[in-house]
């Protein structure tokens, strides 16, 4: 069975030059922006929501990425968002949430529905993002529940697009064989 396989009528829409690891799972409603990369073992599953990923992003090993079905509590439930030239190190859980663009999130994070993360932020790895909390931009945000630690160096924020630049070069090796 492939990797990538449409649920209920919807087939995942890949931009150009994406790279999906073979282990990965990408199923349903997802659309992953151009030069982004999906790892080993990881899973997209736009099953009862939407998921979208956006361009030179890099979504890395053992990830899940999830959704929330409309429900009486959620009308509309809660999509997943993630920017450009993010980068989501591994076994991160992102479930019904907007991630901004030039994001990095540490290893083991994980950002609850109807987060907010805005863009040039880094989370820490192992933090825990609370459900419908606001991440502001321009920070480092550490800790269970994720709580703000400091302004961002200069050297940090221009790391966020080089570290993306980087996954994309990386993914360009592993589809050229």
């Amino acid at each position: 069975m492939s990797s990538i396989r449409p649920f209920d009528g919807r087939v995942p829409r890949l931009g150009e030059s994406v790279w999906i690891d073979p282990s990965a799972v990408v199923i349903g409603d997802v659309e992953i922006g151009d030069h982004s990369s999906i790892w080993p073992m990881t899973t997209l599953r736009g099953d009862v929501n939407s998921i979208r990923v956006g361009s030179r992003s890099n979504i890395q090993d053992g990830s899940v990425l999830h959704v929330t079905h409309a429900n009486p509590a959620s009308p509309d439930g809660y999509a997943l968002s993630v920017g450009d030239d993010v980068t989501a190190g591994h076994k991160v859980i992102l479930h019904g949430c907007s991630i901004g663009d030039r994001c990095l999130i540490g290893m083991g994070a994980i950002v609850m529905d109807g987060a907010v993360v805005e863009s040039d932020v880094i989370i820490a790895a192992g933090s825990l993002v609370t459900e419908g909390k606001v991440l502001e931009s321009g920070y480092l945000w550490c800790g269970s529940p994720a709580k703000r630690l400091r302004k961002l160096t200069e050297r940090e924020l221009e790391f966020l697009p080089y570290v993306a630049g980087h996954y994309v070069k990386l993914a360009g090796k592993y589809r050229a064989g």
